[in-house]
């Protein structure tokens, strides 16, 4: 066993080889103002706080710690981000049903009215069970979620649909759906983009394995209905395959990167464009994004890179495969950062990375300056080595 001083921890590697750590000091970021980028246009995913205590089956009856889940997302508006919501990085779909994300909307929507803050939130069609579907009522289970998320004052986002996914039988499928909804809503939408990495069930989305194919259809439909689409979120971890569709949108349409390994350079973009932001690594590097957001707003595109080139090894390990389990690391520094005050989850998902795992994660999240108090993220992280039975 290594002894270490109060500042310091043995951090595990695989194998179970122990190594010394000391993280650097708190970063010196700027005061959160509130103001939103003037350049682009940023909403980050928010993720949910469970409440430990409640005496619930956390699988199938999970409870939700209101208060610290929106004092998250009073957190993330301080910084000038505006908050998507009820989406997959709250859990939607993993631990997360429609009646728990309908409150959370509601929640949510009160709160961004009181505050100014932007919002939007993720319509899908979880009120039907994931199985197969008639076409009629999957857009009608759209289209009531997405007149719910309008009453609270948010702008719905047209989540991919597992029931979609199984029911569809090609593309003029998803088409007849998603034409229907787009002409019965009343005010543009976001449209979502999950690709397989994040969701196995939404394999071969829009009917086609070939990304080009689906990326000509996501267009033309985009085409046919852009005075009622403000983007769309693209989520493919493939950056050629996300300009190429960003070159393609119709003026006006925004192309709002979903990509958390190539965020940087799409959101700097080219000469050809640039793609805004809706993303789950957002719940994590606010700080330091807002921050980098400032300095693209001047054109300080050096300090931009030097802000946010570090936190790209931090997103791609917490995002690392299976990817879906990525929330488990975003909850993980929210509780080292205490911004909670319990490293639990929803459908006890706080399992679902190693400890081997978060101890990178807690390297990684030193170096990208993301550890707001380390002494306090020491005292934590030691007290999560203990769990595991590694001595610090």
């Amino acid at each position: 066993m290594l002894t270490s001083s109060p500042s310091e921890l043995a951090l595990p590697f695989a194998g179970g080889v122990l190594e010394r750590f000391r993280p650097s000091p708190a970063p010196d970021l700027p005061a959160p103002t509130g103001r939103a980028p003037r350049s682009r246009v940023c909403f980050a995913a928010a993720h949910v706080v469970a409440d430990p205590l409640a005496d619930t089956d956390p699988v199938d009856a999970p409870a939700i710690d209101w208060e610290a889940t929106m004092a998250f997302r009073h957190h993330l508006w301080s910084h000038g981000l505006g908050v998507a919501d009820a989406m997959d990085t709250a859990q939607r779909g993993t631990g997360l049903g429609w009646q728990a994300a309908r409150e959370l909307i509601e929640r949510a929507g009160a709160e961004a009215r009181a505050s100014g803050g932007a919002l939007c939130c993720g319509a899908a069609t979880d009120q039907l069970d994931p199985a197969a579907h008639a076409l009629d009522a999957i857009g009608e289970a759209y289209l009531e979620q997405c007149a719910f998320i309008a009453e609270q004052g948010a702008t719905p986002v047209v989540m991919a649909s597992r029931a979609l996914a199984a029911t569809a039988r090609g593309s003029d499928d998803y088409r007849a759906v998603y034409d229907t909804v787009l002409s019965a809503v009343d005010r543009p939408v976001i449209l979502h983009w999950l690709g397989e990495a994040f969701d196995p069930a939404l394999a071969g989305y829009w009917g086609t394995a070939d990304p080009e194919n689906a990326i000509a259809l996501v267009a033309e439909l985009i085409a046919d209905h852009a005075d009622r689409v403000d983007g769309i979120k693209v989520s493919l971890l493939d950056e050629g395959l996300e300009v190429e569709l960003r070159r393609r949108l119709v003026r006006g349409v925004r192309l709002y990167t979903g990509d958390d390994f190539n965020y940087p350079s799409l959101i700097r973009g080219d000469e050809q464009g640039h793609s805004d932001a809706l993303l789950g690594v957002l719940d994590g590097i606010a700080p330091v994004a807002a921050a980098a957001l400032a300095a693209l707003d001047e054109g300080e595109l050096d300090a931009y890179e030097r802000l946010l080139a570090p936190t790209v090894p931090f997103s791609r390990h917490v995002f690392a495969a299976p990817t879906r389990h990525y929330k488990t690391g975003l909850v993980f520094l929210a509780y080292l950062n205490g911004h909670q005050d319990h490293f639990r989850m929803v459908a006890g998902a706080e399992g679902a990375r190693s400890i081997v795992h978060l101890a990178e994660l807690f390297r990684l999240a030193d170096r990208a300056r993301l550890l707001r108090d380390p002494e306090l993220a020491v005292v934590r992280m030691r007290a999560t080595l203990a769990v595991a039975g590694v001595e610090s």
